[in-house]
C-alpha cells in the first residue's frame, strides 16, 4: 500500500487548516482567555495523568455483578464469610455488606501499612462508602460488587461513612475500623471464603 499520496493529502489539509486559523482575526482579550482556558485544560489533564500513573486512580476495569436479593445464599457474601480474611499468599480481603442503615460487619480490625482489598455489595438500595484519610470513596450499587484496594497509613480508629443518601436513617449509617500496628495485628482464624469473585 502506497502511503505517500495519503501523507501528501493530510499535509495539504493541515496546511489549509493552519492558513484558515491564521486568517481569523482574534482580539487580544479573546486570545488571553483562550490561553487561560487552554492552561486550565492542560492543568486538569496533568492532574488526571499524575493520578492515573503515580497514584493508581483509574476507572473500574471490570464489572462484576451479583444478585442483591440472595446475598445470604451467595457463598462469598454469606454471613460467615464477611469481615477480614487472609489467603494462602498473605493477601488480605475484607468483604462487607451495606444495607439500611448499617455496614456489616459493624466493626473490624485490620493492620496498618498493609495493602487491603475491600469488596462491597448492597443488599437493598444505592449506598456509598467513605473512609477519611484513605482513597476509599465509592458508590455501592445494588447488583454490582465494588472493589477497592487501599492502605491505612497509621494505627487508629477510622469511621466508615455512607456518602449517598439512602433513606431517612442515612445519617445513622456508619461503621468503624480499628487499624492496628502491623506487628501487633493477628489474622482472624477463618477459612477462606468460597466463591471468590466468581459471581454472576
Amino acid at each position: 500500500m502506497q502511503t505517500e499520496p495519503l501523507k501528501a493529502k493530510c499535509g495539504q489539509v493541515f496546511r489549509n487548516f493552519c492558513a484558515q486559523v491564521q486568517a481569523i482575526h482574534i482580539d487580544q482579550l479573546e486570545l488571553k482567555w483562550i490561553t487561560i482556558s487552554m492552561l486550565v485544560i492542560a492543568l486538569f489533564v496533568g492532574i488526571i495523568t499524575i493520578d492515573a500513573f503515580f497514584h493508581g486512580v483509574n476507572p473500574p476495569s471490570k464489572v462484576e455483578t451479583i444478585d442483591s436479593a440472595s446475598l445470604h445464599l451467595n457463598k462469598e457474601f454469606a454471613e460467615e464469610n464477611l469481615g477480614v480474611q487472609i489467603d494462602d499468599k498473605g493477601d488480605i480481603t475484607i468483604r462487607m455488606v451495606a444495607g439500611r442503615y448499617s455496614f456489616f460487619p459493624k466493626h473490624i480490625n485490620v493492620p496498618a501499612e498493609t495493602s487491603l482489598t475491600f469488596r462491597w455489595v448492597s443488599m437493598d438500595v444505592l449506598h456509598g462508602v467513605h473512609i477519611p484519610m484513605t482513597n476509599m470513596s465509592t458508590m455501592i450499587v445494588p447488583g454490582y460488587v465494588a472493589e477497592i484496594t487501599t492502605t491505612f497509613p497509621k494505627p487508629g480508629e477510622y469511621p466508615v461513612l455512607c456518602n449517598e443518601y439512602c433513606g431517612l436513617g442515612h445519617n445513622h449509617m456508619w461503621s468503624n475500623i480499628s487499624v492496628i500496628a502491623k506487628e501487633d495485628w493477628k489474622a482472624p482464624v477463618k477459612s477462606p471464603a468460597k466463591g471468590g469473585s466468581n459471581n454472576e
